[in-house]
This record gives structure tokens, sequence and C-alpha cells, in this order.
């Protein structure tokens, strides 16, 4: 009894450890963006049938902000249409969560199932030590809901990785499901899985777990079906015949190197710094290492990391690098690790060196635990635009007119959108805001007044205009100073993290004051907590604090009319 209950608490930490840092992190930087604005568009526009062109680009996201390479709508469409009957019976206002909460269900599903294929493997001692490196993982449990094509393809490719984990007895159908699996990954999620397909290929041919013939006609048959998928969707919903986006992306990326403008790493970037960072717990490698070392675990630790390891290598001649661009591999690397974990453990009632190395293993599991749950709480502190638009909501329920009913309009920029402003925060209603303004009795049944709608121009020409900014009642900005126009009182600045600060007794804060009048800011949101957490220590260790150093991120403004404004400004 008491084993089953160790094991289904470790099985919920998989589902819970994510879930806690999506609530502690709720929003989302500009690299999710795409998914997690069409995953919007599809729930608020639907999917048209007569006349497509004309109200797709009228009313999706992706046309006014294609980014850099087109990416696949197969995600964001399978997550509207789940979540859709959730969100009807939550409300809209929870309708991000809930998309970003079934994303990461069904990578802890695939996480799951690779634990109980380890249990069937190698015994419940493996899975158990897996389980407990696995929740220190802070980047991995991070990452698990954010709309990223990296993380549609993680699930695939743990789900891979499940189906081939070394056994006695092999079965063809499941090297043939893996291949599927991986397949679907390259062709329509993340092209660089190709990599690992490949890999993972050659090492069930060598070891003979499955022939040439059926390995090709495998491919090519899932090469086609998700040609067959990909090709028609996202030539529809991108009105551009024909759209295979991971064929564009992989043409933009490796063949004109263009993802070099996002900056160029080291070629052992990913073996020095990512795979350290993303892996986090240091015994984990010496654990790998013996698991290969010892003949009972070699063959099991060398089929579990070496398709992985060349993936890694090979993917290491691409000069733009990502740490989340390998979380491919943690599972298995993982994987290697809890089977030298579970060799020390299951010989630490034979000598006093095995049961020394497990409790070393063990307190850096918690020493892990402890440090991922840090990194959480200051990486909570990086989302200032979405910390910033909640700041706002409160600010225009409380201070805004709404007998008058007219909608209030905003200004986001380009901070305030690269840091967490998105649709679902924009448009906490669900309602049609591309198509216009809503009608009377819509804006009249509104549960939350008042309505909010926001601009995002990032056009030089047309911000260097004082009449473009006449038409706002707020700014969000992070340099006030380029709002040119009208009349213009700070309500509140929001913060955001700026690394580790050392504070002595008597010693003050720069950051908490304008430069030129000395003025202490109104600081808002997240930065307030923050520095009313860093008065309370200082009080009990005396003066001294060290913690996350928090600095002005976003300013938000209210334009006053003229007779308020110069009483604003002797204020």
């Amino acid at each position: 009894m008491a084993s089953s209950l160790l094991d289904l608490a470790l099985n919920a930490t998989l589902f819970i450890i994510p879930l806690i840092h999506l609530l502690l992190a709720p929003y989302s930087k500009v690299e999710e963006s795409f998914n997690l604005q069409a995953t919007h568009d599809i729930l608020v526009y639907g999917v048209p049938v007569t006349n497509a062109k004309v109200q797709l680009s009228s009313t999706y996201d992706h046309f006014t902000f294609p980014g850099a390479v087109p990416r696949t709508f197969l995600g964001s469409v399978l997550l509207a249409g789940i979540s859709q009957p959730i969100i009807a019976l939550v409300g809209f206002a929870h309708a991000q969560f809930v998309v970003r909460a079934l994303l990461g269900c069904f990578n802890a599903v695939s996480l799951l199932l690779f634990r109980r294929a380890l249990d069937r493997a190698f015994g419940k001692a493996t899975g158990r030590w897996w389980v407990a490196l696995i929740a220190g993982q802070f980047h991995l449990a991070f990452y698990l809901t954010r709309t990223l094509p990296n993380m549609y393809s993680f699930g695939l490719t743990t789900l891979a990785a499940a189906l081939i984990i070394p056994q006695t007895k092999y079965s063809l159908p499941d090297q043939k499901k893996s291949v599927y699996l991986l397949v679907i990954s390259a062709a329509i999620f993340r092209s660089e899985t190709a990599i690992l397909l490949a890999t993972t290929c050659l090492h069930l041919l060598i070891s003979k777990r499955i022939g040439l013939l059926a390995l090709i006609q495998t491919g090519i048959v899932c090469s086609f079906t998700c040609l067959v998928v990909s090709i028609p969707l996202d030539s529809y919903f991108w009105q551009t015949v024909p759209m295979w986006p991971e064929l564009a992306g992989f043409y933009f990326n490796a063949v004109l190197g263009s993802s070099s403008e996002w900056g160029v790493s080291a070629w052992h970037f990913y073996f020095s710094s990512a795979l350290p960072r993303v892996l986090l717990n240091p015994v984990t490698f010496g654990l790998i290492a013996l698991a290969v070392f010892l003949p009972a675990t070699r063959r099991q630790a060398l089929d579990l990391t070496l398709p992985g390891l060349i993936f890694v290598a090979i993917y290491s001649i691409q000069p733009h690098k990502e740490a989340r661009f390998i979380f491919y591999v943690i599972p298995s690397f993982t994987a290697a690790a809890a089977l030298g974990a579970s060799y020390l453990s299951n010989r630490a009632t034979k000598a006093t060196l095995y049961l020394a190395a497990s409790a070393v293993v063990g307190l850096s599991v918690l020493a892990c635990f402890a440090v991922s749950i840090g990194m959480l709480l200051l990486s909570s502190l990086n989302y200032p635009g979405g910390d910033a638009m909640n700041q706002l909501a409160a600010l225009t329920s409380s201070t805004h007119d709404v007998s008058s009913n007219n909608p209030v309009r905003v200004h986001a920029d380009v901070l305030t959108c690269m840091t967490g402003l998105t649709l679902f925060g924009q448009n906490p209603s669900g309602l049609p805001l591309a198509i216009g303004t809503p009608s009377r009795d819509i804006l009249d049944s509104l549960p939350t007044k008042p309505l909010v709608l926001f601009d995002k121009n990032e056009d030089a020409d047309v911000l260097l205009k004082q009449s473009f900014w006449k038409q706002f009642d707020y700014v969000l900005a992070e340099d006030p100073s380029k709002v040119i126009g009208g009349h213009w009182k700070t309500l509140g600045v929001v913060q955001g993290y700026d690394g580790i600060e050392i504070l002595r007794p008597g010693q003050t804060r720069k950051y908490d004051e304008d430069a030129e009048s000395g003025r202490k800011y109104h600081v808002l949101g997240r930065g307030a907590v923050v520095a009313h957490l860093r008065e309370m220590v200082r009080r009990v260790t005396r003066g001294w604090w060290v913690g996350p150093r928090m600095s002005p991120k976003i300013f938000i403004l209210q334009q006053v009319q003229d007779g308020a404004a110069k009483a604003a400004a002797t204020m």
C-alpha cells in the first residue's frame, strides 16, 4: 500500500509541478506568441468557410505579426478544439490558463508513459529515481506549458523514446510507432528533430530492432500523411499555396543561416552550458557515467543516451543555439542517470560506500528542488508586460468613468508586447474585437467594464506624430519620453527582474526614484510585492538584503485634460 501511494504521489508531481509553474508565471514572451495568438483567434473568430482570405486577413493576428518564419496551425487547432468546452465552463477570462494547462498535461502524460516504460524495463526503483531527478529540473517544468513548437514536439519525442526503451523483448510495432511520432514531430512542428529521427533510426538499424525495408516503408507512409495534413491546413490559414511551414523554417534557418541574426553561440554551447543547466543536478553526469561504466547497465545506458548525444553533437553545427532546442534528450539522459542511482540505492544495505553515495544523490535531489523553486520565483518577475496589463485592468476599473460605457483605448509598446501582453489578456471577455468595436448592447452586457482596446503600432514614423498619441487614454511605455502628444500623468511603474542585489545597512536603492526629478516611483504589481518583502527582511536582518534587484521596465501613463494636466504637474 505504501509503495502504491509513493508511486501515485510521484506520478502526480509530473502534473502538479508544471501547473505550479504556470500559476506563478502565467504570462508568456514573444517567442511563444504565435501558437498562443493563433489559438485565441481560432476560439474567437472560428474557421471561416466562405470568403476565407478576407475574413482571416482582417481578424487573425498572424497577418499583422507573421513572425520571421511561418509556423503550423495544427497545434493551435487541436488546443482550441480541446479547450473550447472547458473555457465555456470556466469563462473566457481563464482561457489562456486553460490552453497552456492542457498543453502541459499532454507533456506530463508523455512523461508519465515514459516513467511506466522505465518501470517495465528496469524496475520501479529506476522509475522513482527518474521522477525525482526530473522534478528538480527547473527549465523542463517551466517550459512544459509554454506554447512553443518545441513543446509540441517534446511530447511526441518523449512518447517515441518511451516506445523504444531497451527491454529484453522488442516489439516491431512499437519501433514503427516511435518512428511515426518522430516523423510527425519533424515534418509538422520542429524540423530539427529530423536529426533525432535520423540518429534514432540508425540506432534501431544497428541494433537490429527494425529492418531497413520496414523503416523505409514506415518513414514514407508517415511523411506522406504528415504532408497531406500540414500542407492543406497551413495553406488555408496562411492563404499561401503551397505552404509547408517546417520546410520554410528549415530553409530560413539552416540553408540561409538567418537564425544567426538572433545570436551565435560557440560550438560547445550545448555540452558546456545548455545540458548542465537543463539537467541542473551536477550528480546527473556522474550517475550517467556510472551507468555506462557498469557492465550490468552499460548496454541500456548507451541505448538511452547515444541517439540523443549524436543529435546534440550534430545540431551543435547550427550557429544559433538555445537550450530549449535540445529539450528532447532530457527524459532519456535522466533515465540513464536513474539507472545509476537505482544501482546505488539497491546496494545501500550492503556497504557503507553505497549508502553514502545514495544519500548524496538523495540530498542533491532535494537541493535541486529548492534551487528550482528559487529559479521559478525569480523567473516569475521577468514578465513586466503581463504584469502591466494586469495593473492597468485594475486601474481602469477604479479610475475610468464606466457610466459613459466608452471603450478605453491603450497603446502598448514593444517591450510590453514582448513580455506578457497577449490577445487572451487583451480580450478577457472573448469578444471578436478585430471585427470592430462591439455594439452598445454587447458593451452593456459585459460582466467587467470598461472594455479596453489595445493598439500595438510599431511604425517609427507614426510614433513620432503627436496626433497619434492624443487618441489614447492610457499608454504602457518603457520610455515615457517617447510619448510626445497630449498631457500625461504617470500612474505607476511596473518593475522587472534585473539580477541579484546586495544591500548593506543604510544603503538605499537607486532604482526606486527618477534620476532627473528625484521623485520616488509609485511601484505597482510584483515589484511592489518584492519591495514589501525586502523591507520586511531588512527590518529583521538590520538592513541587510540579498535578493532580486527590480528595475523600472514599463510606465503606466494616463492622458489628462489641460486643466487636470496643470494640477498634475504641480503635484
